[in-house]
């Protein structure tokens, strides 16, 4: 890799990472040398470059461009300008499309070029006297550009400004500022690039003094009724994602219809390309109800009006709602509606926002290059059919647990991860979502025996990703003891976990599914308890254990019973011995060191004794594993018809009859 290659990826990331800077797939970079240009491909993230996310073209074929004359039909000619873009490409690989800006970073003679969508830039660049504060805090050598719709006539545009330019000064202008869009720097190092920028944050800054900082505001528990119907009703082509952000800078836009008409327009192409150009307001807020009920009302003329349904929705006292079809993307349009709102903010304070025209708002919606920046947005997808759900995990930190936990996450289920063990939770979490998919994990630490712990992990659920879809109550502990050794305090704490923890996650988990079926009937939900072969069997000196799962079956069934006009099924799955994980082969404290320690196997002398004795006992003669599980719980997912099932997973060791 080539010295100004590795220069230029480390700037792109430096910006791409700092929120301030750019959002989601926006801006651009480049280098140049007296023959290539190297720029982002369009669609990628300048978090995230790398040397394979970059076009080479020809400088030579680029020239070309400029002196072409092409179709005045816009859709026709930027058809044109993309072919011939392709066409400039050094090499066969046509993988990847270049920046539709490659021409503009062609203009600008300097080495390299970043062009990006600061907050406090475009603060100003949004403002009705955007001109007039570019040249009073920049001076006449900056080049400002009133706004003229992306593609072609913007490289026309900036191409006749930058002659002028040249006429005046005799060379490139260093800052180039773009009215309703973003600054472009060039400079001929990296270090240049970096300290103009740094020059103008802090003339803005300057200007405008210390701002109020942004604080996060309590999660409106209200919306816990709400969001899980909301989503169904949002819902047309396949299950949707919700999040939420509620803080001081939302608060000062969302108190009335009047507030909210000062966020409610366009500011910038980015906002388009991810949130639409209109965005619902829902002011009666006083009740779970009466949200619903807006909405309700609300939905069908704002599709009727814009044709589509809104992807952010701003609800008094409770912030603003993104809708996504995955959690990356409802938080990417979280992160792009509220740069609109510092956007507006800024401009405020620089005499008022000016917003794109319903013209330039409907070239940018249709642009067939901004619809391909959506499609690349949303490109981390899956074909599983779980794609996108939401799952809860009981004891999701270790063990069978976090098994479940990482397989559910695999087939693109967005997953919270509950449990006592707040260290390996927040590790697990933290090894799933380092895989940019683009489903999330969280965690919260739970206590399923505890109706209160349990209500709030429900609650964080809905409040990370809009509802819940599939409840896997896994949490439980196991001490083997008989009669003689097992303490009432023992006794009832097992009980509480493996029993009690169970009908906890069941109703609490049920409410919300409710939510969902009845704005979507034929929805179906999953309750799954992991049961185990002591709940069809008795377990010698066991029996706190194996009655507590016993129980569980016969929960299992009755929810089913109730359950089923909801179309939320309710199945157990009955493992076999683990001995692989810590339950059983804990050096000191797993069951073959107890078992071994109780004398319920008799003869045995060592640990293996203990482990061969049942290993023995299965037909099939090894112990559940992991996979076993999980093939289990997918089925009972996937289909719809059995309900109130305790399903064996034990090698035959275990069979109904």
């Amino acid at each position: 890799m080539r010295p100004e290659i590795k220069e230029l990826i480390e700037i792109s990331r430096f910006y791409g990472k700092n929120k301030d800077y750019v959002i989601a797939g926006g801006g651009n970079t480049s280098f140049k040398d007296d023959s290539t240009i190297w720029i982002k491909a369009s669609g990628r993230s300048l978090a995230c470059l790398d040397e394979g996310s970059l076009v080479a073209l020809s400088r030579e074929k680029l020239h070309l461009i400029s002196e072409k004359t092409y179709s005045e039909d816009p859709v026709l000619r930027e058809e044109q300008v993309k072919n011939d873009l392709y066409a400039s490409i050094e090499g066969s690989d046509l993988s990847l499309r270049p920046s539709v800006e490659t021409s503009l970073h062609e203009l600008i003679r300097y080495k390299f070029i970043v062009h990006l969508h600061p907050t406090l830039v475009n603060g100003i660049l949004c403002s009705r006297n955007a001109k007039k504060m570019v040249q009073k805090l920049f001076g006449e050598r900056t080049l400002f550009v009133p706004y003229t719709d992306p593609g072609y006539i913007l490289f026309k545009k900036l191409g006749e400004e930058i002659k002028t330019f040249r006429n005046n000064f005799l060379s490139d202008p260093h800052l180039i500022m773009l009215e309703n869009h973003g600054s472009f720097v060039g400079a001929d190092s990296t270090e240049e690039v970096k300290n103009i920028y740094d020059q103008v944050i802090s003339a803005i800054t300057n200007e405008i003094g210390t701002l109020p900082e942004t604080t996060d505001l309590q999660y409106n528990p209200l919306l816990n009724k709400v969001l899980p119907a909301l989503r169904m009703l949002l819902s047309d082509d396949g299950p949707k994602v919700i999040r939420c952000r509620h803080n001081t800078l939302t608060e000062r836009y969302y108190k009335s219809q009047a507030d909210f008409h000062k966020i409610s327009l366009p500011l910038t192409p980015d906002i388009i390309v991810y949130c639409k150009s209109r965005y619902l307001y829902i002011e009666q807020s006083s009740s779970s109800e009466r949200i619903l009920q807006s909405v309700k009302q609300q939905l069908p003329v704002f599709r009727n009006e814009y044709g589509y349904l809104p992807s952010v929705i701003v609800v008094k006292n409770a912030g603003i709602i993104a809708v996504g079809s995955s959690a990356e993307s409802a938080e990417t349009i979280l992160d792009v509606y509220e740069d609109l709102v510092k956007v507006s903010y800024y401009s405020s304070l620089f005499g008022g926002t000016k917003s794109l025209t319903p013209e330039q708002s409907a070239f940018i919606d249709k642009w067939e290059v901004e619809n391909y920046r959506r499609k690349m947005a949303g490109t981390r997808t899956s074909s599983s059919k779980l794609s996108h759900r939401i799952a809860v995990v009981t004891g999701g930190a270790q063990g069978f647990g976090a098994g479940i936990a990482e397989a559910l996450f695999r087939q693109q289920v967005n997953v919270v991860v509950a449990d006592l063990n707040e260290e390996a939770g927040l590790d697990l979490v933290k090894v799933l979502n380092s895989e940019r998919t683009g489903n999330r994990a969280v965690f919260v630490k739970t206590d399923v025996s505890d109706p209160a712990s349990v209500e709030k992990m429900i609650e964080k659920a809905v409040s990370e990703f809009g509802g819940i879809d599939i409840m896997v109550s896994n949490a439980g502990i196991l001490r083997a003891g008989g009669l003689d050794e097992t303490e009432p305090e023992q006794f009832l704490k097992t009980t509480n976990i493996n029993y009690a923890g169970y009908f906890y996650c069941a109703k609490y988990a049920s409410e919300i599914m409710k939510i969902q079926n009845a704005e979507r009937p034929g929805y179906f939900s999953d309750i799954i308890q992991i049961n185990s072969k002591s709940g069809l069997r008795g377990s010698n000196r066991n029996f706190a254990y194996a009655g507590a799962k016993f129980g569980g079956i016969g929960l299992t069934q009755s929810f089913a019973l109730e359950l089923a006009p909801y179309r939320i099924k309710v199945n157990s799955i009955c493992p076999g011995n683990f001995y692989e994980g810590p339950l059983w082969s804990d050096p000191k404290n797993g069951l073959f060191v107890q078992y071994l320690n109780t004398g319920k196997v008799p003869g045995a002398k060592t640990v293996d004794d203990v482990r061969n004795h049942y290993e023995n006992q299965v037909p099939l003669k090894r112990g559940c594993r992991l996979g076993d599980v999980v093939k289990a719980l997918l089925y009972i997912i996937d289909q719809e018809y059995e309900t109130g099932q305790a399903v064996p997973v034990t090698g035959g060791q275990v069979m109904l009859g």
